[in-house]
């Protein structure tokens, strides 16, 4: 995408759903600023089953970032409940036309036909996943970023906070 390409995106509205199975609690922000270059976040949910302790990390940056959890039981070991959650409020948030966008937060394979669906009506479709993300659902989206590349971001961030925290004690500050 060109520069002015994603200037004009900056007015869009994106809906971003997350797969809270196959994500990373502690890159929400970095998720967030990287949907934000492609519009503004109004939609903002995350799927799972909020029972289990595995969704025990997501608490505190869900309440920060004003995301709505979106409890779904798994019925059945093995299957996956939230996956079909998340499609079917995705569908209804596209025929509502309230969003110019979505950005869809997986690794998982199983949201290939959605990204694809979305596209289909010549809305912008951005995922988020890991680098084990299977090619079909990278390549149904318009863009696709890597949380390794995020991941790398972050400490990036973080390690420049650190020197600059450290400058500014030594002067005095």
């Amino acid at each position: 995408m060109t520069d002015e390409q994603i200037k004009s995106l900056a007015r869009n509205k994106i809906a971003m759903l997350i797969d809270g199975d196959n994500a990373q609690a502690g890159l929400l922000s970095q998720m967030l600023v990287e949907a934000g270059r492609y519009g503004q976040v109004t939609v903002r949910r995350i799927y799972g089953d909020w029972t289990t302790t595995s969704m025990n990390s997501w608490k505190d940056t869900l309440n920060f970032h004003a995301f709505q959890p979106i409890q779904q039981f798994r019925y059945t070991i093995g299957k996956n409940a939230t996956d079909s959650a998340m499609i079917i409020d995705a569908m209804d948030i596209l025929h509502t036309s309230v969003v110019d966008g979505f950005c869809l937060v997986s690794s998982d394979s199983d949201y290939t036909r959605l990204a694809t669906r979305i596209r289909e009506t010549g809305i912008f479709v951005m995922g988020i996943g890991e680098k084990k993300t299977p090619k079909p659902f990278v390549n149904a989206c318009d863009v696709f970023v890597y949380t390794e590349k995020l991941a790398v971001e972050k400490k990036a961030a973080q390690q420049k906070n650190t020197i600059n925290t450290k400058a500014k004690k030594a002067r005095g500050e």
